[in-house]
């Protein structure tokens, strides 16, 4: 069966010891939905879609290394981030030089 799904997502980043905050400036440009097949590729899919987005965000702003962020994902709805049905956390390389 050929079903799809809407994946919700939001992305957070660090906040010291505030925990996790809704990341950037504009935080509604990191959240949304994505329509997908309703299956762990679909998922897959739209986690792929929004790090795509996040790194051409990173490289426009002339960032040459990732941040730090967390991205969640529902299926279908979004609700608290301890009920994620995915999580994906994206750390800067700790071995960059400081240059």
């Amino acid at each position: 069966m050929n079903t799809e799904t809407d994946w919700v997502y939001r992305v957070f980043e660090p906040h010291g010891s505030e925990g996790w905050r809704p990341y950037g400036s504009d935080p509604e440009r990191w959240q949304g939905v994505i329509t997908a097949p309703d299956s762990t590729e679909g998922a897959k899919y739209a986690i792929g879609r929004i790090l795509g987005d996040l790194m051409t965000e990173w490289e426009r702003i002339g960032l040459h290394h990732a941040m730090h962020v967390r991205v969640f994902l529902w299926h279908d709805e979004a609700g608290d981030t301890e009920e994620a049905d995915f999580i994906v956390e994206v750390r800067p390389r700790s071995d960059i030089d400081a240059a």
